[in-house]
């Protein structure tokens, strides 16, 4: 699309021809054109899952935000001018998430929006993001966020398109044959599913049994019983929220000779599964992104520099080191800051919008992006690695035995 194009799309929501604005604003001309004000601040809204099941993916992001935002305002922000970032709390609901995108477009005047944390809310924020013109940078790994294609809405982290064929590789290298399917009923969960019933026969792999849960579930033992009655060689679980940690649990406490073999996916990367689950989670294996363990970006490589310089940030900062949804909001924060200095100083949301699909080669936490007019998420298998959790903590599978 082009800048010109851009533009025009930027308009949709102009109905009134306005002077300025209280400040940070967008002023806006008699040619409706909106622009950037007076140009003290670049205003960008998050909407994120603060609260609820989802929040150990959304508390890390607003950390990083943080700790990068810092970074950028005292580097001199976008073209001397401070980046600024207002955060709205969607409580992991898609309901708040879209309401939450409507009042930082229409009344807080963002240039981009962060967000969301979850597969639904990010899909349910849609319908702000079109009508109001303004670019999304999703923090959700379903693969419907950048399939179902929109030329406002780009996606960090790595997609069930590719961490799908990635998993069913490894799993297929370590003899599994039978897999049963445990997936939360909507947004993640239910892309994931989907996606691994795509991709099963390539590898050989029968689905014996699925089973869902819904959010907020406390006792998945009816699910598990059944699972284990079609007795598979391993359960492949899609969930991103707290509910992950209760189904080791549960398995777990069932106990039985021949216990289940688990594996996951990106959405349980995360210290709050790992320390929910305890001793459940041992051997525990699913992929995600090398910032769990920098090395294996490849020591002597600017992924490698980039990635350790933002975990000592981020640690120096919470006292903790990063996951990797906290490197999905880094991502997010930079494409949005690099593509807006690239931009003219009176730039749109539509023109804001051109150059993050421009984005060429940016090295980042998560990989290294490249965007296009057809793809506005550009990961790949290479950005993977798959790990094991052992005492507590993850550690990098060399071969899946």
């Amino acid at each position: 699309m082009s800048r010109s194009i851009g533009a025009r799309l930027a308009r949709v929501f102009v109905s009134t021809c306005i002077v300025a604005l209280t400040v940070p604003v967008f002023l806006v001309g008699c040619d409706g054109e909106t622009g950037y004000g007076d140009g003290e601040t670049v205003r960008i809204g998050a909407v994120l899952s603060l609260s609820g099941s989802l929040a150990g993916l959304g508390e890390p992001a607003r950390r990083a935000i943080e700790v990068e935002v810092d970074r950028i305002n005292a580097d001199g922000g976008v073209n001397g001018r401070m980046v600024e970032v207002l955060y709205e709390d969607d409580a992991s609901d898609e309901a708040r998430s879209v309401a939450a995108a409507s009042r930082l477009i229409d009344q807080e005047g963002v240039v981009a929006i962060i967000g969301g944390s979850g597969t639904g809310q990010s899909m349910a924020m849609r319908q702000e993001i079109e009508p109001g013109a303004v670019p999304q940078v999703a923090l959700a790994g379903g693969s419907i966020v950048t399939d179902q294609f929109s030329p406002w809405v780009f996606q960090t982290p790595w997609p069930n398109r590719v961490v799908v064929p990635f998993t069913l590789e490894n799993l297929q290298a370590a003899g599994i044959e039978r897999l049963a399917i445990i997936a939360e009923s909507g947004g993640y969960g239910k892309d994931g599913s989907d996606v691994t019933k795509d991709f099963v026969d390539e590898f050989g792999i029968e689905i014996v049994a699925e089973e869902q849960f819904n959010r907020g579930d406390t006792d998945m033992t009816p699910q598990l019983t059944k699972v284990r009655a079609e007795a598979p060689d391993a359960v492949l679980m899609w969930a991103a929220g707290a509910e992950a940690a209760t189904i080791l649990k549960n398995n777990a406490a069932i106990g039985g000779a021949a216990p289940l073999r688990f594996f996951g996916a990106p959405g349980n990367a995360r210290l709050e599964f790992v320390e929910g689950a305890g001793d459940a989670a041992e051997g525990f294996m699913f992929a995600a992104g090398h910032i769990l363990v920098p090395e294996t970006y490849g020591v002597d490589t600017e992924a490698y520099e980039v990635a350790t310089s933002f975990i000592d940030r981020y640690t120096e900062r919470w006292g903790a080191g990063p996951d990797i949804f906290a490197g999905h909001a880094y991502d997010a924060i930079h494409i949005i800051v690099e593509a807006a200095r690239r931009s003219p100083a009176d730039f749109t949301p539509g023109d804001l919008r051109d150059e993050i699909e421009a984005t060429s080669g940016l090295v980042s936490v998560g990989g290294t992006f490249t965007f296009s007019p057809t793809d506005h998420n550009g990961m790949t298998a290479d950005d993977l690695t798959m790990y094991v959790i052992e005492n507590g903590a993850w550690a990098p599978v060399e071969e899946v035995r």
